[in-house]
Formats: C-alpha cells, sequence, structure tokens
C-alpha cells in the first residue's frame, strides 16, 4: 500500500512541483517532474537535483572499527584515506553481495565516528542487522542514523558553479570521491565529490529540518528537479549497477562484473573470501556473468526479458531502457554459464573478445537482435 511508505522531508516540495510520486525501496518517491528525457538531459548539459534522502547513514565507532569493517567487505578499508570514501561490498557466507555501499572514512570529519556508511534505501535495515550479528567479537559500536539526515545529490557539468555560488570556492571543494564538512549558504554539510550519474556533482547531507532549505536554493540557481526515472537512466547509461538487479545475494562481485573492485592481496578474511578470491585468481570458474548489451533492432528490453544465444535460452535481462543520449536500446544481461560450451564461455570471458558478440532477447514472444558492448554505454566525466 502507497500509505505504507515513508516520506522524506522534501515530500511537500515534491507536491508542489506537481512530482509523479511512486513507492521505492519502502519510500513514497518522486519518479518525474517534467518528464524523464528533460530531467536526464538537465543533468547531462548543466545541472540535476535528486532527493536521496531514502539512502541510509550508519556509523561506525570503536577501537576495532577497522578490523571490523576488513572482516565484512572485500575491499582494503584500511586503503581508505581521512576524508576519502571508498566503493565496497557486504558479501556474505557464498560470496553473494548484500548490499553496495559507499564507506566513508570519517574520523575527525562526522562527528563521533570513525566510519560512516551509505546503504540502499531498501537494504539499511538489514544492514544494519547484518553489521550487528557480525561484530559480536569486535569492540564496536554500530548506530544507524539514517532518520536524522537528509541527502540530496547535485550532478552536472554546473554542479561545481551552483557550489560556488553557495559560498564554496572552486580550489576549496572536495575532489572526487572525497568530502568535507563546510556551510552551504550558512548550513552545515556534509560534502562529497560522489554521484550515480557518471557526471560530474556531489551528495551533500544534511539535518533534516536544513533540507527544504538546501532544495529550495539549489532549484534557486538553475538546477533542475530530477526523479528516479532519470536517475535510472543516467546511472545505465554510465554503466553502474543497481542493487536488486545487477547485484544480489546469490551472485558474486564477478560474477556482477565488478572483479575490478576486488584485491587480490587483501590479507584479511571476510565472508564468501574463499570463493569471491578463487574467481579472481581463475582457480574456480564463473557461474555466470553480467554483459552490458545494446539492441541492434528497434526494440526496447526490459528487465527479466529472456536472452538468447544460437537459438538456446542462456539469461535474462537485469535492467534495460531507452537511452535519451544514444537514442537506443541499452542494458545488462546475466549469462548462465552452466549449459554452454567451453569455447564460448571462454570467448565470454576475455575482455578483449566479448564486444559484438551476438544477443536475441526476446520481447513480447519474438527474439529481437542484440550485441554484447564494452560500458560505459556513455563516457563518464567525472571531475579529475
Amino acid at each position: 500500500m502507497i500509505e505504507d511508505n515513508k516520506k522524506t522531508w522534501l515530500f511537500d516540495s515534491h507536491q508542489k512541483l506537481n512530482a509523479k510520486m511512486v513507492p521505492f525501496g519502502g519510500w513514497l518517491m518522486p519518479l518525474q517532474y517534467e518528464g524523464i528525457i528533460k530531467e536526464h538531459k538537465a543533468t547531462r548539459e548543466k545541472a540535476g537535483l535528486f532527493d536521496v534522502s531514502h539512502m541510509g547513514q550508519i556509523i561506525i565507532k570503536g577501537k576495532d572499527s577497522i578490523s571490523f569493517l576488513e572482516s565484512i567487505v572485500p575491499q582494503k578499508i584500511s586503503s581508505i584515506a581521512p576524508q576519502s570514501a571508498l566503493y565496497c561490498h557486504l558479501t556474505n557466507e557464498k560470496g553473494g553481495v548484500e548490499d553496495d555501499l559507499i564507506i566513508y572514512n570519517s574520523k575527525n570529519v562526522v562527528l563521533d565516528s570513525d566510519y560512516f556508511i551509505i546503504a540502499n534505501a531498501s537494504c539499511v535495515d538489514k544492514d544494519y542487522k547484518f553489521l550487528v550479528d557480525n561484530s559480536k567479537n569486535f569492540d564496536v559500536e554500530i548506530i544507524n542514523k539514517s532518520d536524522c539526515y537528509s541527502m540530496l545529490a547535485l550532478q552536472g557539468p554546473n554542479s561545481r558553479f551552483i557550489i560556488e555560488k553557495m559560498g564554496l570556492e572552486l580550489f576549496n571543494q572536495p575532489k572526487f570521491f572525497s568530502f568535507i564538512n563546510t556551510t552551504l549558504d550558512k548550513i552545515p554539510v556534509l560534502l562529497s565529490r560522489t554521484g550515480y550519474t557518471g557526471e560530474d556533482g556531489f551528495e551533500i547531507i544534511c539535518n533534516n529540518e536544513f533540507v527544504v532549505s538546501l532544495w529550495d536554493r539549489i532549484l534557486s540557481l538553475g538546477a533542475t528537479p530530477v526523479g528516479l526515472g532519470a536517475r535510472d537512466t543516467l546511472r545505465l547509461e554510465a554503466g553502474l549497477p543497481l542493487y536488486g538487479l545487477e547485484l544480489d545475494s546469490n551472485s558474486t562481485p564477478l560474477e556482477s562484473s565488478l572483479g575490478f573492485f576486488i584485491p587480490i592481496d587483501k590479507k584479511e578474511d571476510y565472508l564468501g573470501k574463499e570463493l569471491i578470491l578463487a574467481q579472481k585468481t581463475k582457480k574456480a570458474p564463473l557461474r555466470k556473468k553480467l554483459f552490458p548489451f545494446v539492441m541492434v533492432d528497434r526494440q526496447i528490453a526490459r528487465s527479466h526479458y529472456p536472452v538468447y544465444i544460437n537459438n538456446q535460452e542462456v539469461g535474462f535481462v537485469t535492467s534495460g531502457t531507452m537511452s535519451p543520449t544514444l537514442g537506443k536500446s541499452i542494458g545488462f544481461c546475466f549469462i548462465d554459464y552452466s549449459n554452454l560450451e567451453p569455447n564460448l564461455v571462454a570467448k565470454l570471458n576475455n575482455n578483449k573478445e566479448n564486444v559484438d558478440i551476438d544477443l536475441e532477447i526476446m520481447v513480447r514472444n519474438k527474439l529481437y537482435k542484440a550485441k554484447i558492448v564494452k560500458k560505459p554505454f556513455v563516457s563518464k566525466k567525472y571531475e579529475k
């Protein structure tokens, strides 16, 4: 029921802008305001403003903070410099991904914390329980602060100039995947150079009572309000996964084509390490793999549509959309290796040869041509 979904502190602001509201991750969120394509292009060309207050914030503190976090993610927590962030995977004993997180080294930056975690909206409660359940042997305190904070994402090439107009000069703005405590129009915020669009931009965390003022001010400086619809087309063009579609508890990071983020030399044990590391070093085979594709025929492939190779059903689409930038249908699909010929599996796994491998995708009971390509579909434009 729609009535059972939470509302962010910007709910009334969205209604004033005539946003179409939809349930998402247990929240009632804006799908679009004036149209997905318009909002998408505004973000690519100028600046888009997103309400991402549904995301979770969890604080980790205590003398065992580093060793605890090292035990639950494959990434090297000790490598996160002060005031920097790292993209991480919360893995289970089977090597599957329970959630993907951004972990900040927040000591002396976020009050009374050592690390600050941003979690996906639909996963906050289970992530918190997972963290607590796996902390028994560590001297740490885990605090779910998600109800205390609101979060905005300001994305696009004009984002830095909007932040500048709010009082933070360009040379003082944080670098990519780093963050600072600062003020914007005298409002205290945590400002991070991160995002989910492939564009340069920021994520802004503030106490709930300040978010309406920040939202209104940023819109007054030229940003376009953007909903979940364009957020999805933007992240797909950038080749970024969405938890629950490209990532899940039964797929390892390697099987979700995120092996780049898995260090091979991490000494500490973590849940699922044996399988994840074996797949990384090619001592264990992948059971399946995620691939980006582009439709050749003029059809849009949607989530769960069947995927075929040589007239054999081999997988399914995880996400698919019409790319506003490219003018063609793009998406991701999982291909199951269990019944494929070894030569085809080898070809699929060879990064130099897997471009332009032919696929067919079932759309309304008819097969249409597609091909595997490289990601991202649209080049990222992060601050450098």
